[in-house]
């Protein structure tokens, strides 16, 4: 998961990226520190080509607030630069995977046809 620190670089990932999930946490939220691996073990197996962002509310206090995020974890999916899901607080790497499997299959198809 590549760590994002600024507004800037969070927003030009998500507005250039055709699939891209990312992970609000922080250093003390244990939650967030057991979800990750999983996050990034599922990423790299079934959706190789899913940008994976994390970024740490305890140190980007700032950017975390201006994306509305007040609890932790926090996952938002996106597809073609447009929000597609939320999850937050209590979810499963299943319910991650399910909003993936279709989204992300139409967006890497449809990347795959434009080039």
């Amino acid at each position: 998961m590549l760590a994002i620190y600024s507004e800037e670089a969070l927003a030009k990932l998500v507005s250039t990226s055709s699939a891209v999930l990312v992970l609000y946490g922080g250093e003390g939220c244990g939650v967030c520190q057991a979800v990750k691996p999983q996050l990034e073990k599922l990423g790299r197996d079934e959706f190789p080509e899913l940008v994976m962002l994390y970024v740490d509310c305890q140190a980007s206090a700032p950017l975390c607030a201006a994306r509305g995020i007040f609890s932790l974890p926090v996952i938002h999916l996106w597809f073609e630069g447009q929000r597609f899901g939320e999850f937050a607080r209590v979810f499963s790497i299943g319910e991650v995977r399910a909003a993936l499997e279709r989204p992300y299959r139409l967006a890497i198809q449809q990347g795959a046809a434009g080039q």
